[in-house]
């Protein structure tokens, strides 16, 4: 039973990244991208590479690109939200397999990973855990300090009223993009992070990522309510993504169908 909340413990930090994604896009920007699903399996992909390369510290800085191509969609060429989303995440597939030298899955078994790495550094069993502990809680502090900067706080009333924004002389296509690339940053982190942890990477390793993320944040705004700061809700999403992963594996414990 130990193992199963460690378990759930660990993964639902990694998803709480995917988690913080959507609260950027959906609950600051408002805005619906739907390239969180194929952004997932590029940071897998680029980081199981790049882990077989002998780089697996590298490979968590993946997946900026896709958030920007995603904003220029909607800022530059006036595509919808959540066509632009579609387009990307289409596209993406493509370049996901040609990524992965077109192969459906790959292995990164018998090589070092983050993990390996950082237990070799601390030893024990509760190694992965402290280390994604640690990571969780710098990404957490570091937006929270973000949301605080003034260009932060741009973000925050973008979403809030585009219009308002573009009176006050601030550049809503700016902000939407640099909103765009964190999120998609943080989902491709979570992407990598999973493909080390589990050692494999599949091309549909992404599906359904958006309706994971969806009800974890779900979940960790009902902890955090409606009128919760901004530094409470990012600690809530993570927290719901955790919830969520344990309400998962109660269910797999019970044997439910």
């Amino acid at each position: 039973m130990l193992t199963v909340l460690q378990t759930a413990l660990e993964v639902g930090l990694i998803y709480g990244l995917v988690a913080l994604a959507l609260f950027i896009s959906f609950s600051i920007l408002n805005i619906a991208d739907l390239s969180t699903d194929g952004c997932f399996t590029l940071g897998c992909a680029v980081g199981a590479m790049l882990t077989i390369a002998g780089h697996p510290i590298l490979a968590l800085f993946a997946g900026m690109l896709s958030g920007y191509v995603t904003a220029f969609l909607q800022t530059r060429l006036g595509v919808e939200s959540i066509l632009a989303g579609i387009i990307s995440n289409t596209g993406l597939y493509t370049i996901n397999l040609a990524v992965m030298g077109f192969s459906s899955n790959v292995s990164i078994t018998g090589v070092d990973t983050v993990f390996s790495l950082f237990k070799g550094l601390v030893g024990g069993q509760w190694s992965r855990l402290i280390l994604l502990a640690l990571i969780a809680a710098v990404i957490v502090l570091v937006l929270i300090r973000f949301f605080g900067t003034s260009l932060g706080l741009s973000i925050r009333a973008t979403g809030d009223s585009l219009d308002m924004v573009s009176a006050s002389s601030i550049n809503p296509k700016a902000t939407i993009t640099i909103g765009l690339c964190l999120a998609n940053a943080l989902t491709a982190l979570s992407g990598c992070l999973i493909g080390e942890y589990n050692k494999f990477c599949d091309i549909n390793l992404g599906t359904g990522m958006v309706t994971i993320a969806l009800a974890s944040l779900i979940i960790g705004e009902v902890f955090a309510g409606r009128r919760g700061s901004v530094g409470k809700r990012v600690v809530c999403v993570v927290l719901g993504s955790i919830v969520y992963r344990f309400i998962i594996a109660l269910a797999l414990r019970l044997n439910i169908s």
